[in-house]
């Protein structure tokens, strides 16, 4: 049951995500209330805000101790961390974007703040919420495509018109990795279990660039004969699917990741009796997000899964990243 109080929430920077998508949602969201906007940027906290109908916040630190209860960090990946543990130091449920924070020590640490303290803590991958997923897990709990053999996980995109692009920028946390590859190992537990483990994994560094741009792995059971081949970066051919291979069918997805509310996704699934493609899956996920959060906060269900589940986002990125190097 929910209360009849909103969550008050803050959002923590102007990035495109927030405007375009996150804010409008929380507008949109009756159990939330949109206390404020903060920027670095005066001039920007005031248009952010005036365009919202919310409080513009010239200063980070001012809207985490304005009183609210819960905030949105769409920041740069290395400015996470620092603003993470100010925010559940100041007893504020947090929903922050992917990746969580630039290495597995720093996600450990936050994890620790947040369950001592009873606090949310959400890392949105809001392709968990959209109803392309659930359709898939039903048709794989049916039997469709029989026992999982192979997943096959794709996120790349053209390059970044600016040279000045944060995913370019070491300093903020920028990469490939901790970008598009996160979601290819965040689907990868999923649909093969936590108990997991990068078996090989490459990451590019161009002579020019300060951060890797593209990389592929593979990704192992440890108590299973099941993988997933991951491959993801920025200066590449669009791709954006998933694959999975069973021992009776195949699944494929061809926009798994970043289906928005206005894109009709498409999954074909076929075995040998039937053959099948889905195109009534239009959903809002970062509606559905919203109200799994607000739930979480509310509810208090499910929190300490969220804990765990972050802990191996971050060892399975950690273990890729290490494992690059050899």
């Amino acid at each position: 049951m929910l209360k009849p109080n909103k969550i008050k929430i803050g959002v923590l920077g102007c990035a495109s995500i927030a405007q375009r998508f996150l804010i409008p949602a929380i507008n949109n969201n009756i159990n939330f209330d949109l206390h404020g906007i903060a920027s670095r940027s005066s001039e920007k906290a005031q248009n952010f805000a005036k365009n919202f109908k919310t409080l513009p916040f010239d200063s980070y630190e001012s809207l985490i101790e304005s009183g609210i209860d819960a905030i949105y960090i769409p920041l740069p990946t290395g400015l996470h961390y620092k603003w993470i543990k100010k925010s559940l130091e100041n007893n504020l449920h947090v929903l922050v974007e992917k990746s969580m924070a630039c290495s597995l020590s720093e996600v450990e640490e936050l994890n620790y703040i947040a369950k001592s303290q009873s606090l949310v803590l959400l890392e949105n991958f809001q392709f968990r919420f959209h109803k392309q997923l659930c359709f898939i897990k039903e048709k794989i709990d049916e039997g469709y495509v029989g026992e999982i053999q192979l997943l096959r996980s794709s996120f790349g995109f053209p390059p970044f018109k600016e040279k000045n692009n944060i995913r370019y920028q070491k300093n903020l946390g920028g990469g490939a990795l901790l970008d598009a590859g996160a979601y290819t190992l965040k689907i990868a537990q999923i649909f093969l279990g936590k108990e997991i483990y990068v078996d090989s994994a490459s990451l590019v560094w161009p002579k020019d660039s300060e951060v890797d741009i593209y990389g592929s792995g593979l990704i192992k059971q440890k108590n299973g004969s099941a993988s997933a081949q991951v491959a993801f970066g920025f200066d590449n051919f669009y791709q954006n699917s998933l694959e999975i291979w069973g021992t009776k069918g195949r699944i494929f997805a061809n926009r798994i990741f970043t289906a928005g509310p206005d894109f009709q996704p498409e999954v074909l699934i076929e075995n040998e009796n039937e053959k099948e493609i889905a195109n009534s899956l239009k959903d809002d996920h970062f509606k559905n997000m919203l109200n799994f959060f607000s739930d979480l906060i509310i509810n208090k269900e499910n929190v300490q899964k969220e804990y765990n589940d972050n802990m191996n986002q971050g060892r399975l990125l950690h273990e890729f990243y290490e494992k690059s190097k050899t």
